[in-house]
């Protein structure tokens, strides 16, 4: 058994009486986890809302009807609580009736959960993201040292947890995941007509990994108008395959303003998508996967201990480029994602000119653990 960063604060966040939502994509872990917060409670009821009974159970209930089903047990899961209709308002209902009852809910994306949650239920949820397996959680169960062994490996293969428990059968659970686990939640939502129009998205953005993202550009490829993109993009999102960063500007004239470039929560998926599981000697594209693993790292660990740090990254129409900034209480920290350790690298004078106070770092495959522990 893997542990958990947060499952800590979750525990911990138990006294503070509130409906506790944990949103990943699937087979990320959250089910197991569920299983780890049952610590100190012997009054336990699963509801599993794949289960039809288990959903009737929850959809259309009055207050009264909920506080008779939790009220006898100590700890509730909703697991797959998107499946829920109206959920929001079920859980604002919950929330409302301030029971010792202990509710931790689970979503497989935030489609309607943040549709349906966020704003019906403001100030009654505490809402935690799960990813999949970060680079620092495998080291705290073996070591750095195993972990910088086996580096290539999760470049290539990713960090999902069937995938890192079950290395013999990485591709084919990858396989598996991709074609029929990550658009579920988006095929079934409601607008969604063209299935074929997410994969064919999905792969070009898998190809321009790295490289700033041109909506207007994937709109002529795919055919689509660029609106369609940019929803579709942000569905994707939203159902935790890929993430976007912002382009950086402040004070330069020549520093591109609307830039978007997108990553995926995990290489593996990345790699699947284009069926390329070739070692890292046969790629093109390991300098771009590096920068994909230490991004997605940093949003694990930034999430994982709550420091709210924005990330951008930088590039003037000169071609002048920063990685990664993350700006956080008034100052940027810089960073570049070198696979090669001796490749040279310095931080352009035109931003160095315009953001003095800025900290500059090159992160390589020889001192990448403070960056994502």
């Amino acid at each position: 058994m893997i542990s958990r960063i947060i499952k800590n604060s979750i525990l911990s966040d138990y006294k503070r009486k509130k409906v506790i939502v944990l949103l990943g994509a699937r087979q990320v872990g959250k089910t197991t986890l569920l299983s780890e917060l049952r610590e100190g409670k012997e009054k336990v009821l699963l509801l599993n809302c794949d289960n039809v009974d288990d959903t009737l159970a929850l959809e259309g209930k009055t207050s009264t009807e909920l506080k008779q089903l939790l009220l006898p047990y100590d700890l509730v899961f909703i697991d797959e609580a998107q499946r829920v209709k109206n959920i929001g308002l079920t859980l604002k209902m919950i929330g409302d009736l301030k029971l010792d009852t202990q509710v931790v809910v689970t979503g497989s994306s935030s489609l309607d959960i943040a549709s349906e949650v966020n704003e019906p239920a403001t100030g009654r949820l505490i809402e935690y993201n799960l990813f999949p397996l970060s680079l620092a959680e495998l080291a705290m169960n073996s070591s750095e040292r195993e972990e910088g062994r086996l580096l290539e490996n999760r470049m290539v293969y990713g960090l999902y947890p069937e995938v890192v428990t079950e290395p013999g059968d990485a591709k084919r659970t990858l396989i598996s995941l991709t074609n029929n686990y990550l658009y579920k939640d988006l095929f079934t939502y409601r607008g969604i007509k063209k299935p074929d129009l997410i994969q064919k998205l999905v792969r070009a953005l898998a190809l321009q990994l790295g490289s700033e993202v041109s909506y207007n550009e994937l709109s002529s490829l795919l055919g689509v108008d660029r609106g369609t993109v940019e929803t579709y993009i942000n569905l994707l999102e939203k159902c935790f395959v890929v993430f976007r960063l912002d382009s950086f500007s402040r004070n330069l004239r020549n520093e591109i303003k609307k830039g978007k470039k997108v990553y995926f929560y995990d290489n593996g998926i990345r790699n699947a998508v284009l069926s390329n599981f070739a070692p890292l000697a046969l790629r093109n594209d390991a300098g771009a996967l590096w920068e994909n693993l230490m991004v997605s790292e940093r949003i694990k660990r930034n999430a994982y201990y709550c420091n709210y740090a924005q990330l951008f990254f930088w590039r003037t129409h000169e071609q002048q480029e920063i990685d990664l900034i993350e700006e956080q209480d008034g100052i940027l920290h810089t960073f570049e994602f070198k696979w090669n350790g001796k490749a040279k690298s310095s931080l352009p004078k035109a931003f160095a000119n315009s953001y003095p106070n800025s900290t500059y770092e090159v992160i390589t495959p020889e001192n990448y653990w403070p960056f994502v522990k």
